[in-house]
């Protein structure tokens, strides 16, 4: 039996970032206001929060919601804050079922380093699409997640379907 690799080259890029002066910095806070969004990756802004797709998503389509406001802790949010983040999971979760039909997702936060998390200062949501059977013997075995989409291609759907579930419900 010999080994066999899967190259996921787009993974290095994010490990050199880790090891860096900006990988130390807060994505939530210096990606939004660097006004790019496309590049960045925002797929939508309101008055409180964002939603941005995760540049190195678990799924294809994999979204996070976040306050401008550098905070910690859900319990640290406004009541304004917290009801339009609520909002905008809503609104990402419209979306995917409009350009990807998942049949399912996981929502959660992960808060604090103990939780796993990977910005512990700033609060996020992540909405993740899930299908039956998206989940194999990879990352088990393999240690490995395969997405099976590029990035740019997963905004450019998604953009095109927030568009849609906006202009129907006549929301922003």
């Amino acid at each position: 039996m010999s080994l066999r690799r899967l190259w996921a080259v787009w993974r290095m890029p994010y490990i050199k970032l880790l090891a860096t002066e900006a990988g130390k910095e807060c994505i939530f806070c210096t990606l939004p206001a660097e006004g790019r969004d496309e590049e960045n990756l925002i797929l939508h802004r309101s008055e409180h929060c964002f939603i941005i797709l995760n540049k190195y998503p678990y799924n294809p389509g994999h979204l996070m919601v976040a306050p401008y406001r550098h905070v910690a802790s859900i319990e640290d949010l406004t009541e304004d804050e917290a009801k339009d983040m609520w909002r905008l999971i809503r609104l990402s979760m419209l979306t995917l079922r409009r350009a990807m039909n998942p049949e399912g997702f996981n929502v959660g936060a992960n808060i604090g380093k103990a939780a796993g998390a990977g910005f512990e200062g700033h609060v996020h949501i992540h909405v993740v699409p899930r299908w039956n059977g998206d989940t194999n013997f990879m990352p088990v075995i393999g240690n490995t997640k395969v997405v099976s989409d590029a990035l740019r291609n997963t905004y450019t759907e998604l953009k095109k379907a927030l568009s849609e579930v906006l202009e129907e419900s006549g929301g922003s």
